[in-house]
């Protein structure tokens, strides 16, 4: 027989205690793992793809670019979105345009089991949220920043010799007609497919 002692007998012993920095230290080690979480683009014979981490940094960078043409002047929201968009694959995963087809990663448990028992939680939950739900112009531009890092990533690949973003260039048409919310963001697009990774250093005062 199950000793029924062991399990919570009401609702206020199931509430979880003060988050402790010890909690919030296991929270940022977790944060620091997404440098080791190597995009799944690496099945595809092996390209030279940024992890976790490397992604999440330019997505805050491309949001910013993207909400100043937008005319957004408070980007405080964009920036934290940003931050929390893909933290939950520390848990559930990277996933390609392959394996997305089949995996059930449950984000929604990852994310809140990510954040739980931290002080972040009631602040960055809803932002994930509203991120997800692809509904306000914060949403829109953060989920266009992360379309632009594929292109940009492309790119910078093509730059190493790597074809894969010639093989993947009519679906990434496809995601700019159907996919892509901003306008900023789909004249991006455009530029990056004539841009040149190596300008920005051979011309560094020029």
């Amino acid at each position: 027989m199950t000793d029924q002692s062991q399990f919570p007998q009401n609702p206020e012993d199931a509430q979880p205690s003060q988050p402790t920095l010890a909690r919030h230290l296991d929270f940022l080690y977790e944060v620091g793992s997404l440098r080791y979480a190597i995009r799944t683009w690496s099945q595809f014979l092996n390209p030279n793809c940024q992890n976790l981490t490397e992604h999440t940094l330019r997505v805050v960078w491309i949001a910013l670019v993207i909400a100043k043409h937008e005319g957004v002047t408070d980007t405080a929201k964009i920036m934290k979105m940003a931050l929390v968009h893909d933290i939950s694959e520390s848990r559930s995963v990277d996933v390609n345009y392959v394996s997305r087809q089949y995996a059930d990663r449950h984000e929604d448990m990852a994310i809140r089991d990510t954040l739980g028992g931290t002080l972040l939680l009631d602040e960055f939950l809803p932002i994930w949220e509203e991120y997800e739900k692809r509904e306000s112009l914060e949403a829109k531009i953060v989920k266009d920043a992360d379309h632009l890092d594929v292109d940009l990533e492309l790119k910078e690949l093509e730059a190493m010799g790597n074809k894969l973003g010639q093989a993947l260039l009519p679906s990434r048409e496809q995601a700019l007609q159907s996919r892509f919310y901003t306008e900023t963001a789909r004249k991006m697009w455009h530029e990056i497919q004539n841009s040149d990774p190596h300008h920005w250093h051979l011309m560094a005062r020029g």
